[in-house]
This record gives structure tokens, C-alpha cells and sequence, in this order.
């Protein structure tokens, strides 16, 4: 009877909060299906689109700071209903925009509401289940709600052919409240774990996390192994394609769209690896070796063949999202009054690679089509050096202790 009433409550928690994580993923990339619409009712040119999608990343990444403060002293049901009521007036915002400053401002309501939703899950597991499992469960989470992605892609094109992205839009607004609704009336806060002495600043909680020691030789690994996932995924493999091995329209849709399932594989696959290997510094160490391998493949031998290269970004997508289990590796060297300022720490680590990783290879490609490389030779080049990149990465990480269970 005990154990019938203890899983109950935890596998409703696992769902009231992967509800909402999938609507984070459809959100951070639904732009790009009804950038059209956009452009055309509120007068949008490229850079205004751009703007768009700048306003919700760098909203999202922004609020990482005082996310992880109101993990800790406010608990993870009040911080993400703060959050899911922002994304709920974005969302409607955005349906009722008319200029381009109202998308703007949509869109950073709707990045600053979605902040909190993966830490917040994050940090509830990490709470909730016996640390041996934080990996596991937060691999299920990742995994499953990667979904949104591909979400975000055809099913809202055909929604939007149908009835216009207008209504469609309305109707994620309306599933966005239910989300809220939903972690309402299922999520309760854990007991508020104490510092010893008495309650610490902002500052001196960061400097507490950033005095341990076994974190630096994790942070490389989460500044760089998703940069170069979410890099290829969000801005080069449809250029790749379509420059070095010339697949069509349709092709080119279904190869992004393989490559966010992959992706979704990817973090799902991690937790019965993980189980395997006992220790989450094994498997990062397995899976990001293999990974390495498979940029360098790709990027030496990626334009003899378009199935080589697709399987091949289809590997390194699926067996470079290890996101998780680094985090629960660093997550188990953080004592449990910084639990939230620590996770959301390392968040910010991961998305600043990301950003740092679009951003520099940006600047190399367009710097190579300017000195006319042959496209082949382009997209060869960046990715063995991600290879490598991620390789010195995998070498540093190699002096991380073993996770402390």
C-alpha cells in the first residue's frame, strides 16, 4: 500500500511537468513554420523576424538568473507558475499582434515564460526521487518533451493551413493555460532545504557553487557538446544538404525533422545507458567518444554520399544529447539549498555555448563562401572541427570525479 501511494503522486508530478516542457520546445521553434504569415500581417521583414527569435532566446536566457534564485527561497510551483502565466499573455500577444513590436514583445514574454519549465522539472526530480535516478528521469523528461520540436513543424503547418495561424496560435494559448492549470493543481513544493548558518545572498551562493572544484572539468563539456547538436540542427544541416549533396524541398524537411527525432531518441536512449554503466561519467565519457568519432566521419567523409551524411547527423544528434546526464553529474556535487542556483547555473553554461557555438560557426561560414571554399570543403571543415572541439572537450572532462551517489 505504501509503495501504491507513493508512486501515484510522482508519476502525476512527471507529467504536470512534461506538459508544459513540450510546449517550451514547440515554442522556442514554431517561427519558422509561419514566418510567412508573420512577415505578411505585422509587416516583417528578415531582421524582424530575426528579432523575433533573438527576443525569445535571450529572454529565456536572461531569466535563468532569477529562476534559479526563486527555485530555492519561492520552490519550483510558484516560480513555474509565474512563468506559464507570462508564456499565457506572450502567447495571446502574439495572436492579437498587429506590428512588429508586438511580436517582439510576444515573443520575449513567451522566452521569459519558458525559462523556468526544464529547471523547474529539473530541480522537482532532484527532490523527489533517490539521486540514483535523477538521471534517468531527467533523461525521460528530455527525451519526451524534445517532442515539441517536431511538433512545431508539420502538424502546425497543416493546423495553419487549415485554419490559419491566427486561430492555431490561439489554440497553443489556450494549451498553455491548461499547463498552467495542470501544475496548479498537481505540483506541491518540496520542503525548503536551509543553508547551514542561515540563508545565503545571490552572490554567496554562486560563489559557493562556482568553489567546486568537480564542476570546472564538467563545465567544457556542457559549453560545447550541445553547441555543436543544436548548431547543426538549428542552422546547418538544411544548408548542408541542400549545397553539398542537393537534396530537394521535400528531402531537406525530412532530414531536419529526422534530425529532431533523432535528437529526441538521443535523450531517451541515455537512460537505460546510464543504468548500464552504473555511473554518469561512464556513460558521457562512451557516448561522447562515440560522438567525436562521428563528427570527424562526417566531416572527413560526409560528401561521398547524402545517406552517409544523414546517418551520420542522425548519430552524432542522437548520441550528442547527453544534456541530462551531465547534468546529473554536476548536479551531484551540489549541496541541497543551491540546488536550484546551481542547476540553472549550469543551464546557463549549456545555452551560452549554444549561443557562442551559432554565432562563431555563423562567422566561419559566412568568412569561407566569402573566400569562395567550395561548399563540400565548408561544411567539411566545421564539423571535424566540432570533432575536435568537442574532443579536447571529452579530454578535460576525463578529470571529473565519478559522480557521488
Amino acid at each position: 500500500m505504501r509503495l501504491t501511494l507513493r508512486v501515484a503522486p510522482v508519476s502525476s508530478m512527471f507529467l504536470a511537468l512534461l506538459f508544459p516542457y513540450v510546449l517550451s520546445q514547440f515554442y522556442r521553434a514554431f517561427l519558422a513554420v509561419v514566418a510567412g504569415d508573420l512577415s505578411r500581417d505585422l509587416g516583417l521583414d528578415a531582421a524582424g523576424l530575426a528579432s523575433m527569435q533573438a527576443a525569445f532566446l535571450l529572454a529565456f536566457a536572461l531569466s535563468q538568473i532569477p529562476v534559479g534564485l526563486a527555485l530555492d527561497r519561492l520552490g519550483p510551483r510558484r516560480t513555474l507558475l509565474f512563468g506559464l502565466c507570462a508564456a499565457v499573455v506572450g502567447s495571446v500577444l502574439l495572436v492579437f499582434s498587429t506590428r512588429p513590436w508586438h511580436g517582439i514583445l510576444a515573443m520575449t514574454l513567451i522566452g521569459a515564460g519558458c525559462g523556468p519549465v526544464l529547471m523547474s522539472g529539473f530541480y522537482l526530480i532532484a527532490r523527489s526521487y533517490p539521486p540514483a535516478r535523477f538521471a534517468t528521469m531527467s533523461s525521460l523528461l528530455l527525451g519526451i518533451g524534445s517532442l515539441g520540436d517536431p511538433l512545431s513543424g508539420t502538424p502546425l503547418a497543416l493546423a495553419a493551413g487549415a485554419f490559419g495561424w491566427r486561430p492555431t496560435m490561439l489554440g497553443m494559448a489556450g494549451i498553455t493555460a491548461a499547463s498552467l492549470a495542470c501544475v496548479a493543481i498537481v505540483l506541491r513544493d518540496p520542503l525548503r532545504a536551509q543553508a547551514p548558518g542561515g540563508s545565503l545572498s545571490p552572490l554567496a551562493g554562486a560563489k559557493q557553487i562556482l568553489a567546486i572544484r568537480a564542476l570546472w572539468a564538467i563545465f567544457p563539456m556542457a559549453l560545447v557538446s550541445y553547441a555543436c547538436v543544436i548548431a547543426t540542427r538549428g542552422l546547418w544541416i538544411v544548408p548542408y544538404l541542400e549545397a553539398v549533396h542537393h537534396f530537394g524541398r521535400n528531402a531537406l524537411s525530412l532530414g531536419a525533422t529526422a534530425m529532431g527525432f533523432a535528437i529526441a531518441a538521443g535523450a531517451l536512449l541515455y537512460a537505460p545507458l546510464n543504468r548500464l554503466f552504473g555511473n554518469a561519467k561512464y556513460t558521457v565519457v562512451a557516448g561522447t567518444a562515440a560522438t567525436v568519432v562521428g563528427w570527424l566521419v562526417l566531416g572527413l567523409l560526409g560528401n561521398r554520399s547524402g545517406a552517409l551524411a544523414l546517418g551520420l547527423l542522425l548519430l552524432v544528434g542522437a548520441l550528442g544529447m547527453h544534456f541530462a546526464i551531465v547534468m546529473a553529474h554536476a548536479r551531484s556535487f551540489m549541496p541541497t539549498h543551491l540546488l536550484g542556483q546551481g542547476v540553472t547555473m549550469m543551464n546557463l553554461v549549456f545555452f551560452l555555448g549554444a549561443g557562442l557555438g551559432q554565432w562563431l560557426s555563423g562567422r566561419y561560414v559566412r568568412a569561407a563562401e566569402l573566400a569562395f571554399v567550395a561548399p563540400a570543403d565548408i561544411y567539411g571543415r566545421l564539423f571535424t572541427g566540432f570533432g575536435l572541439v568537442l574532443g579536447v572537450a571529452l579530454a578535460i572532462y576525463l578529470l571529473a570525479p565519478r559522480e557521488r551517489l
